[in-house]
């Protein structure tokens, strides 16, 4: 059960970064991140306030409960990491090709596994390693593409915004893990409608400041902001799609190494979208290295298993 909603999850995310594209287009990064954050804000709003009127007790799917300074501190910790991962990847996926923007997100499983034989010492299979390999030669291909296009992968700031972006993801799909384990095997135990209604509060506060004081002074020498309702559709596709994933991982028996690499299956949405609506070129050599991407996915499961 958990890995469908996980797929489901996936696909929702295809659509979300497809509106995102499409809302960014000559448009002005910042209000366009804020009204994403305060629409992804008030979609939730309603079941913090109903659980707090007591319309919604434990055992209800949308019960969200508002808990005190031991809970909102990890959080508040959540909504820095997605919040700066999505700064970076706003910012990159306007002025990067969506079908090059996919297979770099669909990398966040290798820097999670990278990550933990880094900092955590562990050590991976000979199938992990394989994937890992794939995965990086995926990216050395994928650089080779971009090239065609006048992207240079080692000294593009777009490029950079990405994989740091995506190896904030990695990092937040850990930490997503961790808050929702059950305390005894070492986790926080939060309620995942907790989170996820909290995080995105506190993000709309982040950007709103960031509004005020960094876009409105310079509003007028900078991108013009321009209303579309693609942005409203990024809200919707985002929440759904987090509503699915974080459904499936307070699920019995769920794997968030799995769970990670089905949501990226996303890139698939994105990758047709790519290639259908925005007519982006050099469609061959992507296709391959976004099957590159994808096998070394089943090599990451494999590994995992």
């Amino acid at each position: 059960m958990w890995l469908s909603f996980a797929f489901l999850s996936a696909f929702l995310l295809g659509f979300y970064d497809v509106f995102k594209k499409k809302s960014l287009k000559d448009n002005a990064v910042i209000p366009v991140l804020f009204l994403n954050t305060l629409f992804c804000s008030l979609i939730f709003l309603p079941a913090v306030i109903a659980t707090s009127l007591g319309i919604f007790e434990n055992d209800h799917m949308l019960y969200a409960p508002t808990q005190g300074w031991e809970v909102q501190k990890y959080i508040i910790l959540k909504s820095f990491i997605v919040l700066s991962s999505w700064l970076l990847g706003y910012v990159g996926i306007k002025h990067i090709p969506i079908t090059i923007v996919g297979p770099i997100n669909a990398t966040r499983p290798v820097w999670a596994l990278l990550g933990a034989l880094l900092i955590f010492g562990e050590r991976l299979s000979l199938l992990q390693w394989i994937g890992v390999l794939t995965a990086l030669l995926s990216f050395f291909l994928l650089s080779k593409s971009g090239k065609k296009e006048g992207i240079d992968f080692r000294r593009d700031k777009w490029i950079v915004c990405l994989v740091f972006s995506a190896i904030l993801g990695a990092i937040s799909g850990l930490y997503d893990k961790y808050l929702m384990a059950p305390v005894e095997n070492g986790g926080v135990g939060l309620n995942r409608m907790e989170v996820q209604a909290w995080y995105n509060i506190y993000q709309c506060l982040w950007m709103g400041l960031m509004l005020l004081l960094l876009w409105l002074p310079i509003r007028k020498k900078s991108t013009p902001f321009h209303w579309s309702w693609c942005i409203l559709g990024i809200s919707l596709f985002l929440s759904v799609a987090d509503f699915a994933y974080f459904y499936a991982l307070s699920l019995e028996g769920a794997m968030i190494s799995v769970i990670s690499m089905a949501r990226r299956s996303s890139v698939l949405v994105s990758f047709v979208f790519g290639a259908i609506v925005f007519k982006e070129k050099n469609l061959k050599s992507k296709a391959i290295d976004l099957a590159l991407v994808l096998l070394s996915m089943i090599f990451l499961w494999l590994g995992s298993h």
